[in-house]
């Protein structure tokens, strides 16, 4: 089928979005040196992404199957069907591995289970690192997970599968020097064997480079020589994205998650009071055994480590993995991502009570905005609002925010005005402030502007500078914001107070 005198081979990746690149279709084409590779995304016409395949006039088409582009594919194999049936095409990927039946009827000729490359031979070619110019760059070191969680098909409890330590640092060197945008490790569990970490972090925090390194660990498992080395990483080096999944112990158990919850949540604090590394916690609603108002606990402690990130995801019953098997009391969608809608723990209307909670976090805490303003109100509040409560009861209108906020006891609404000003302005970039938060004369306006000119030694545009309330001297101040100062690690913009 590979003859490379006969086939004329196209690798069609599909990404979830325009800056996402895809390792696999890369990897397949260090195998196949004649191929070619035509990275597309879900977002653009089914003729736009088919037409430069087609004009190549492929004898065969490579497509790896996520759940994310399950449903684009399907489009896409009916479309090569339709207009060259003669053409081969082959997939592979978690979806098709553990779903070939389901392709195979839909219009694939074949399909390919698990790995087609065990030798894990160098993707990045001249071409590759070209393709990935401006884009996240994914990089493998190691294949497979030590733990079993059922929600997962990364980990049968196997041995992991390791790259050589030096060919690992040869090709992140590599990536670091070229001119992607990010190195994201694919690495299930990067941090699994603890030394094996150290060396590459150690590496990495080195490294003379502006780029950022992300990296999916399990914060239980540092140890305290690793917390120290992390310690010295540059602002922004480095992001870690950690899987707590949940707080609630038999559903951690009932999943096969193996988590020492109170060591996981002492070094995220710890990580986190270095101030140079973004950190990114998950939660997963749905998980057996846990009941709405287990979950909300599980929401509400997790707010409060005060993570920069903190994703509400929803539970996914994957082909191949074992929540799919075990739990029929689990009830889910039957197309890609085969995402919960109800089970005798978790209602469907608490579901989309949470829908409606996730997408109010993402639009404002997950995007750095009214962070401050959140913690103050929560603060204050704590006998009467939970962090869940808050998102439930407000969306991601300022306006909204504020109307409810303000509302509160023991609020000062001064405060709560001047925390949600300097809030919008450290992350809005050149963005004019909503109506309710434009205090203050013309004539203020006027002499804050002067002012913070005379400290940045530039002219600056009438967005860059708001008049805030004090109540501590019963007037208004000023503030003004400097879009040449940005913390590498939150993305916020530096504020000065005049």
């Amino acid at each position: 089928m590979f003859n490379k005198r006969l086939s004329v081979i196209v690798i069609l990746a599909i990404n979830a979005k325009y800056i996402h690149s895809s390792l696999s279709a890369w990897v397949l084409a260090a195998h196949l040196p004649n191929s070619v590779v035509i990275e597309s995304n879900i977002n653009q016409e089914n003729a736009d992404i088919l037409k430069p395949v087609m004009s190549h006039k492929p004898t065969v088409i490579a497509i790896s199957v996520y759940i994310w582009n399950a449903t684009k594919v399907k489009k896409i194999i009916e479309l090569i069907r339709e207009h060259s049936p003669e053409t081969a095409i082959v997939l592979g990927g978690p979806e098709a591995t553990h779903n070939a039946d389901y392709w195979y009827s839909v219009g694939a000729d074949h399909v390919f289970i698990g790995e087609f490359d065990k030798d894990f031979i160098d993707p990045y070619s001249t071409k590759c690192l070209k393709a990935l110019e401006g884009k996240l760059a994914y990089i493998e070191t190691s294949r497979g997970c030590p733990f079993s969680c059922a929600f997962c098909l990364s980990g049968d409890g196997c041995n992991v599968k390791f790259l050589p330590l030096e060919e690992a640092k040869r090709r992140i060197k590599k990536l670091a020097d070229s001119d992607v945008r990010m190195l994201k490790f694919v690495d299930r569990t990067f941090n699994c064997n603890t030394e094996r970490a150290f060396q590459i972090i150690e590496y990495v925090i080195k490294l003379k480079t502006n780029k950022c390194f992300h990296f999916e660990v399990a914060a239980d498992l540092f140890d305290a020589r690793t917390l120290s080395l992390l310690s010295t990483a540059p602002p922004g080096r480095i992001q870690f994205e950690i899987g707590l999944q949940s707080f609630f112990e038999p559903a951690l158990k009932a999943s096969f998650r193996k988590t020492d919850l109170p060591k996981a949540v002492q070094n995220i604090k710890t990580l986190l009071s270095y101030g140079n590394i973004h950190i990114h916690i998950d939660l997963i609603a749905g998980l057996p055994y846990e009941t709405i108002d287990d979950f909300v606990n599980s929401f509400n402690r997790a707010f409060w480590i005060k993570a920069h990130h903190l994703q509400l995801g929803f539970l996914k019953l994957l082909h191949g993995s074992k929540m799919r098997e075990l739990y029929p009391e689990i009830s889910h969608s039957d197309t890609p991502p085969y995402e919960i809608t109800k089970s005798i723990w978790l209602s469907a209307e608490n579901l989309s009570k949470l829908k409606r909670i996730e997408h109010t976090l993402e639009q404002t805490y997950n995007k750095g905005l009214f962070v401050n303003t959140f913690y103050y109100v929560l603060e204050v509040c704590r006998d009467e609002l939970t962090p869940l409560e808050l998102f439930r009861k407000i969306d991601e209108s300022p306006e909204n925010i504020f109307n409810f906020c303000k509302s509160l006891n023991d609020l000062n609404k001064n405060v709560l005005l001047k925390h949600m000003i300097c809030d919008f302005m450290a992350k809005q970039k050149g963005m004019n402030m909503p109506r309710f938060m434009r205090i203050g004369t013309y004539e203020e306006y006027r002499a804050i502007r002067t002012k913070s000119e005379d400290i940045l030694g530039r002219k600056i545009h009438r967005s860059e500078v708001a008049v805030i309330p004090d109540s501590t001297i019963n007037k208004p101040c000023g503030v003004f914001v400097n879009l040449d100062s940005r913390n590498p690690v939150t993305g916020l913009y530096e504020l000065y107070f005049v």
